[in-house]
């Protein structure tokens, strides 16, 4: 039987005795329900957070307005500031955030539907990937997701 990437995951968790928290925005709840699907998930997680609005990752992470208002809420650096901010919410080792336009409406042509930023912080280093799918909403939103999940384990 194959091992899932989030069993992996929670498995070195478990190692290093790291702690991992979510911030999410457009996946909903998604990446959160990946890791806590596996056994065991509740002595590495904590808590999670679907910041939607601007105002939530504002408020609850922490994310600064000027980010948002320079940028957006669909940026690299919004990824980042949302990572920082779950882990220093939740007093955390680690945060993942997920922002994006998971479709099928919303895009525009400087960010279209598709373009999602998966966010990963580790202690004091925060790693940020770009993806540009081309599925349906729910098939973007799983592969924010698995995007996200394969950044964390790239950098434990």
């Amino acid at each position: 039987m194959k091992i899932m990437l989030e069993e992996e995951i929670v498995k070195k968790l478990l190692e290093k005795q790291y702690t991992v928290t979510t911030a999410e925005s457009c996946t909903g709840g998604l990446l959160a329900g990946r890791i806590l699907n596996v056994p065991g998930a509740s002595s590495v997680y904590n808590e999670g957070h679907i910041t939607y609005s601007n105002e939530a990752k504002e408020r609850l992470l922490g994310v600064s307005h000027e980010t948002l208002v320079r940028y957006g809420a669909v940026s690299r650096q919004t990824a980042e500031e949302m990572a920082r901010g779950a882990a220093r919410a939740a007093k955390a080792e680690i945060g993942l955030s997920t922002t994006g336009i998971a479709g099928p409406g919303g895009g525009t042509k400087e960010k279209p539907v598709g373009l999602i930023y998966v966010g990963c912080c580790i202690g004091t280093e925060t790693y940020v990937k770009e993806c540009r799918f081309h599925g349906t909403r729910e098939e973007n939103r799983n592969a924010a997701v698995e995007a996200a999940l394969k950044l964390l384990e790239e950098n434990l």
